[in-house]
């Protein structure tokens, strides 16, 4: 493997711009503006959402691609090489991010949606809204964790190798782990469709974004290009939200409460595994500027591969399509608030592990 220098480390983080900075905000705008082209243009969203093959809806399969590609083309798979030098850090993120987030995310989810908020929820989505919680919990956020470990002044060595790494354990454990707790919860899993997402939405992308990452930096043209696609990726995801809400904006109208009986479970793992991952960090000596990225990574979602596998899997209309949604809602919140924690408590950490 290559050795990756600090610089080049940085280099991936990039700095939180305007829209980054209000996602939520921006989301709530397309919510509402979904909602009304929705009622506006009924026939316009059901015509999109029609436009499909193999279960992929092609004009969401776009977008997907125009919000994922340039996320992964950040990551540099030769970061790897630098784990031996994180080894108890990386340890807690990958425990945290692959044997205890999902599984946390079904128990809650079990625990909200068919119990606490089971009289108010309707029956026949309650198992759709179940599968979209655990599609948001199956994978780890590769993109915003980025500028959570720069905003944290985390070691951008240990993000980055840790980011690389979880990509590459994605590709084969995405899938495994869905169709795992979906049955276990007796819900159908399409194992075809599955794995095409998977095929589609991972394994391609990050293969068309090494080589091109490749490309660019022997043109020495990476920093720039990523600059320029910046924009197109977040108006990407937009538009996206704008789609789905228009396809559910009449169910939404008449349930308003359901997006926040979805965000409560969804926001209850963000601190649940940021703090896991913090004290376990905390326990094993672990510096600051690397259990403060940690915490960060093991809590975040890759909320933009749920949204696809969630259209692909169950439709557009679905309530996992919505359940994913309304984590891109609340994640930026939720984690805007970790990184204050955090941020704050570096003296008594440092003190308590002893790193003073």
């Amino acid at each position: 493997m290559n050795t990756v220098s600090a610089a080049t480390a940085e280099a991936a983080a990039p700095a939180m711009g305007f829209f980054e900075r209000w996602l939520s905000l921006w989301v709530l705008l397309c919510i509402a503006a979904g909602i009304a082209l929705g009622e506006a243009v009924p026939g316009l969203a059901r015509t999109l959402g029609a436009l499909e093959v193999a279960k992929v809806n092609l004009p969401v399969g776009l977008l997907i691609w125009v919000m994922i590609i340039p996320m992964l083309l950040r990551v540099d798979f030769g970061a790897v090489g630098q784990v031996s030098r994180h080894w108890r850090g990386i340890g807690v993120t990958l425990f945290v991010n692959w044997a205890v987030k999902p599984f946390s995310m079904a128990l809650l989810g079990w625990v909200f949606l068919r119990h606490v908020f089971a009289p108010w929820l309707p029956p026949q989505q309650v198992d759709s809204y179940f599968a979209g919680l655990v599609l948001l919990a199956a994978a780890p956020c590769t993109a915003m964790v980025f500028v959570w470990s720069q905003l944290t002044r985390g070691d951008p060595l240990f993000t980055l190798s840790q980011v690389a790494l979880n990509d590459l354990i994605m590709i084969v454990a995405f899938a495994p782990i869905v169709g795992l707790l979906l049955g276990l919860a007796s819900i159908t899993v399409p194992w075809q469709t599955l794995l095409v997402s998977v095929l589609l939405y991972i394994v391609v992308p990050v293969a068309v974004g090494q080589v091109w990452r490749r490309a660019l930096l022997a043109r020495e043209a990476l920093d720039a290009t990523l600059r320029r696609l910046q924009p197109f990726s977040i108006a990407a995801l937009l538009a996206t939200l704008v789609l789905l809400f228009a396809f559910q904006g009449g169910q939404l109208l008449r349930q308003p409460l359901v997006i926040f009986m979805l965000a409560v479970p969804i926001v209850l793992q963000v601190f649940f595994n940021a703090s896991l991952a913090y004290w376990l960090n905390g326990r094993l000596r672990v510096a600051h500027c690397v259990a403060a990225p940690s915490a960060l990574i093991g809590a975040s979602n890759f909320f933009e591969l749920a949204v696809a596998a969630a259209i692909s899997l169950f439709g557009m209309d679905s309530g996992a399509a919505l359940a994913t949604v309304v984590g891109v809602l609340v994640e930026v919140p939720a984690m805007l608030a970790v990184v204050r924690w955090v941020n704050r408590d570096r003296p008594r950490y440092e003190a308590a592990a002893g790193l003073t």
